[in-house]
């Protein structure tokens, strides 16, 4: 298999792609000066939409959607940036909702030449991206990369007809997650879903990472972090064994690149998980937060 490299992907609208490049190169705006937020009703027009694979719509029901885009605060037009993007749950759900006047990045790690030396020890549930499976059901070797998830989005919205966002994956490293002509305060949003952890057994540089995150945004711009709770004092010593992340240590590691919690959200919170195991005994919801920074 190929090796992945930078590239773009469009969705087929000329002119959201007009509107998207004209938006880049505007003046710094806030995300409060871009019109009003995202109604409930249009939220849920958003999420309910009947081309929604039966993949999403299933990871519907542990993501909560519907909370977590009211909760960030979407509006359309916006900048975005999803970090780590995966199989681009996320990165497709922002696209819709910020619309063909916005423009959603999908940031992925380049893969290593032998991605299997650097695999935590135990796979994660629901993270990443699927493995492809052939046809007498035996695992490929390697798991199809996110470009390739992200490209089937792409080609998924366009032939639905759906006034998306225009989606550009890029694959660049966490510590620089956005070519230099994009680096400076051009984003209105950064997100990160359920994948802070990794960036422990992946040995990324998280203050440069986040670093570079504040730099991107604009100021009043907002960096929004989701991730399985971890116990208090482990840090993020499990992140390749139990997949998560003391929440103690994503703010203090934030807030020193300079940006200010704004909120934190609750609907995916579950004081009962013990925490003690990547898929908590007795069977429930992790114990999840949900945390909005904002740049100064």
């Amino acid at each position: 298999m190929r090796p992945d490299r930078p590239v773009r992907v469009r969705a087929a609208f000329a002119l959201a792609l007009a509107l998207a490049a004209a938006a880049l190169a505007g003046c710094a705006s806030s995300p409060s000066s871009m019109g009003p937020r995202l109604s409930p009703a249009r939220i849920t027009q958003v999420v309910s939409s009947p081309d929604r694979s039966i993949a999403d719509r299933e990871n519907d029901l542990r993501r909560k959607p519907e909370q977590m885009l009211n909760f960030i605060g979407v509006r359309p037009g916006m900048q975005v940036l999803d970090l780590s993007t995966g199989g681009g749950y996320t990165t497709e759900l922002l696209a819709r909702a910020v619309g063909p006047s916005g423009v959603v990045y999908a940031q992925a790690r380049p893969r290593p030449a032998d991605d299997a030396a650097v695999r935590p020890a135990q796979a994660e549930g629901a993270g990443g991206t699927p493995p492809q499976i052939d046809p007498a059901g035996a695992q490929t070797a390697r798991p199809r990369t996110s470009q390739d998830a992200i490209a089937e989005r792409v080609r998924h919205l366009q032939e639905a007809g759906i006034l998306a966002a225009p989606i550009i994956f890029e694959s660049r490293p966490f510590e620089d997650p956005l070519p230099p002509e994009l680096a400076e305060a051009k984003f209105d949003l950064v997100t990160i879903m359920f994948n802070y952890h990794d960036l422990g057994w992946l040995a990324v540089d998280r203050a440069r990472m986040n670093a570079a995150v504040f730099r991107a945004l604009k100021p009043g711009g907002l960096f929004v972090v989701a991730d399985h709770a971890g116990r208090a004092g482990t840090g993020i010593t499990e992140s390749g064994t139990l997949h998560r992340v003391e929440e103690s240590l994503v703010r203090s590691e934030i807030q020193a690149a300079g940006f200010q919690l704004q909120d934190e959200g609750f609907f995916l919170r579950n004081p009962a998980d013990p925490r003690d195991r990547n898929t908590p005994n007795p069977p429930q919801p992790k114990d999840e937060f949900v945390l909005k920074f904002v740049k100064p």
